[in-house]
């Protein structure tokens, strides 16, 4: 029974880890809208003001996770957003935004039963991220 309980706690901080906290996706709506929405839109769906300039339009920011089978990528979009170790752009045509990168770092469960610091802001946007997919994810990995 005690081995239960534990086991059932340590899931339960795991879970909680993951999920996002109302301050964090504050954040991240604020840094996405600084930093992201004159492309993709507030509405992350993707600005067609490149259409006029010829530009590639960006992507679709709430369809990540649908074009990905129902799966969110945290790690993936963290990597695309930032260029992680990256020296040129991720993208064509999307900056590397440092940012993002800067300030304080938090926490992250990186899935393989490690927790890593990673950027408090980049985090922030990610999860912003996660929670405007249409449709919901059906799951999430790191």
């Amino acid at each position: 029974m005690l081995k239960i309980a534990v086991t059932v706690a340590l899931c339960t901080a795991a879970l909680a880890s993951r999920a996002a906290t109302e301050e964090q996706i504050t954040l991240g709506r604020d840094l996405y809208l600084t930093y992201c929405a004159a492309c993709h839109g507030r509405d992350g769906k993707g600005s067609i003001q490149h259409k006029e300039t010829g530009q590639t339009k960006p992507a679709d920011l709430t369809k990540v996770a649908k074009r990905r089978g129902g799966v969110w990528p945290m790690l993936e979009v963290m990597s695309i957003i930032d260029g992680y170790t990256k020296t040129t752009n991720p993208r064509p045509g999307m900056p590397v935004i440092t940012a993002l990168t800067e300030g304080p770092q938090t926490v992250f469960d990186s899935g393989n039963g490690r927790s890593v610091a990673v950027p408090e802001r980049l985090l922030a946007v990610a999860k912003y991220l996660e929670i405007i997919q249409s449709p919901e994810p059906d799951r999430s990995v790191p």
